[in-house]
């Protein structure tokens, strides 16, 4: 192998143009196509910034013309030579550098490579698994490498904005006491505490709670934090939040902050020129029209609730649902009447996948309603129908019958799936929306206690107060979440900043005394100590680049992502360890692998 010596990189691959003709370079990087036209040799010569063709012409330079023979794929190059115009049939106007080629002077091989595994100069199907144990290699493909430069980008905004605004950016501890009241938690035993554990953190909350109790009063982190659950294509065991915290602040400053934040980011990454304030929802509202708590509102495809103008109908399956207290809710899907008997099969066997045990529809004809159960309804309950859903010859109604969640989430989801076949998510579309007034705690039928629905550290809203003991699934929190086309990307609160209600929340979740003094003591300690009203939130950001980028997974935006089975092909972690570390570790040595 040749070694650089005094050779010095004087451009990178995307720089050059006319401007540069005639001037002597120095590039270096990847070889991702070799031409041989005749005699000419033609590269493709790649680094992260772009692309610029070298040629090796044996009249001009036979010297290391007769070295590029033996140059492959991915082999690592220094050229020297100097910028020429292409002749202009062979302009090449996709690429930046399009114009001009270098005719090489001096050739340097600084390493070869073996053949890799997948192409990487074109977009074949290679399998996740693969693409992951050779991270390095999919890292030069110009769409990964491009998502981690925007993530860059847009992580170097948020860093300006919030400097701007006045925020310090502080590190909490990754060691810390598991509170295993969200996800689980990944435990780290103690060697020099036998029988004891840190935990990952889940996120930074109790800590940046403590930094407004101590002052700091605008805190920021763009920090990692970890979850031992089951994952999907946008989850990781690692990833990434934006995370904030503000003193003496209500819901409409911490907005305000986060509307500018994610503006600045847009304009950053995309040049896109976002116009807050972003409109607000109620979770009620949510629920009601659209079925869910992050609706994609691209579309409209709404939920409409029939319960009350179909009670007492002669269809006994639906009067049967309204009489045990569930609820009848329908959507109009405009235009797709024309749906064969198989997209509607096909549709009731994805409704059933969601806990449907079936699905009644109704095509709206010109002159009458064609469905096997038309018959059971009589002309005021077609009418009220009719008007409750705008339906017109052409539509397709598709109906809901069953208790409030499962109708809520079968609706939900078939809403999604129909805004997907009818080509009406629009991914150059960004719908922002607050969805806010969530309820405070909901009812875990399996621990038969109250659970928080965000944290046990969210503060009721105040007018809300009276019923904490009395109703407490009525109680409203003032939390709040950032949704974009359908996808929550960022969630916060409201803290409660008092010891007295920081105590009542933790018993109404049954959790006693000695159990809260035990998880969260220093916490109801540092409450005691004059602690400002703070709220904060933090964004995802791992699933706001997913979007940003466009990629279908958020894999594809973290450089070195883990499996859906939390597994890293790249390294095999995770891996076992040796006896002695576990013996250190007062860990049993004797288990046995399942």
């Amino acid at each position: 192998m040749d070694s650089l010596g005094a050779l010095r990189r004087t451009h990178n691959c995307n720089t050059l143009g006319l401007d540069n003709l005639n001037q002597e370079v120095v590039l270096m990087g990847w070889v991702l196509r070799r031409r041989d036209h005749g005699g000419v040799i033609f590269i493709d010569l790649r680094d992260r910034w772009g692309i610029t063709q070298i040629v090796f012409n044996p009249e001009v330079n036979p010297e290391p013309h007769a070295k590029a023979h033996q140059l492959r794929s991915e082999w690592v190059l220094a050229v020297k030579g100097k910028v020429e115009a292409r002749p202009g049939d062979m302009e090449n106007p996709k690429l930046k550098t399009g114009a001009i080629e270098i005719m090489v002077s001096e050739l340097r091989i600084l390493n070869t490579s073996k053949t890799p595994p997948f192409p990487l100069d074109e977009d074949s199907e290679v399998s996740d698994n693969i693409r992951l144990q050779y991270r390095y290699l999919d890292l030069r493909r110009p769409e990964i490498g491009a998502n981690l430069v925007m993530r860059h980008t847009a992580t170097q905004a948020a860093r300006s904005f919030l400097c701007e605004n006045g925020f310090l950016e502080i590190e909490t501890p990754m060691l810390t006491r598991s509170t295993p009241e969200g996800a689980r938690d990944y435990l780290v035993p103690s060697r020099v505490n036998a029988g004891k554990f840190f935990a990952l953190p889940q996120s930074p909350q109790l800590f940046k709670q403590l930094l407004m109790m101590g002052g700091m009063d605008r805190y920021f982190q763009i920090v990692k934090c970890f979850r031992d659950e089951d994952l999907r294509a946008d989850r990781q065991p690692e990833f990434t939040q934006i995370d904030l915290e503000l003193s003496f602040v209500g819901e409409d400053d911490i907005m305000a902050i986060a509307e500018g934040l994610v503006k600045q980011v847009f304009a950053a990454t995309r040049g896109i020129a976002l116009n807050p304030p972003f409109p607000r929802m109620s979770y009620q509202e949510a629920i009601s029209r659209y079925g869910n708590d992050k609706p994609d509102t691209r579309f409209g495809l709404e939920l409409v609730d029939l319960t009350e103008k179909l009670r007492g109908c002669g269809f006994k399956v639906f009067n049967a649902v309204i009489e045990g207290g569930g609820i009848v809710k329908a959507i109009n899907a405009k235009g797709c009447g024309t749906f064969s008997r198989k997209d509607l099969d096909d549709l009731t066997n994805y409704a059933g996948t969601f806990g449907a045990k079936g699905m009644a529809w109704i095509k709206v004809k010109e002159d009458e309603w064609q469905s096997p159960i038309t018959k059971f309804f009589n002309e005021n309950e077609i009418e009220a129908m009719r008007q409750a859903l705008n339906a017109e010859p052409g539509d397709l109604i598709l109906f809901g019958a069953d208790s409030v969640a499962v109708v809520n989430q079968v609706l939900s989801e078939l809403r999604l799936e129909l805004g997907r076949r009818l080509n009406l998510t629009d991914n150059s579309v960004f719908n922002f929306l607050w969805v806010t007034d969530f309820p405070l705690v909901e009812f875990d039928a399996e621990r038969k206690r109250y659970a928080a629905v965000h944290h046990p550290f969210t503060a009721p809203l105040d007018e809300d107060l009276e019923l904490l003991e009395t109703e407490p699934l009525k109680v409203r929190s003032r939390a709040y979440d950032l949704v974009l086309n359908g996808s929550e990307i960022g969630g916060g609160s409201i803290r409660i900043h008092t010891t007295e209600m920081q105590a009542k929340m933790l018993n109404l979740l049954g959790i006693a005394d000695e159990e809260a003094e035990e998880k969260f003591g220093f916490l109801l300690r540092a409450l005691e100590f004059g602690a400002p009203p703070h709220g904060g939130i933090a964004f995802g950001l791992d699933r706001l680049m997913m979007m940003l980028t466009g990629s279908g997974s958020i894999r594809d935006v973290i450089a070195f992502p883990k499996t859906q089975k939390a597994t890293c092909p790249l390294t095999d972690a995770p891996g076992s360890v040796a006896r002695k570390q576990l013996t250190e570790l007062h860990l049993r040595p004797d288990w046995k692998e399942a």
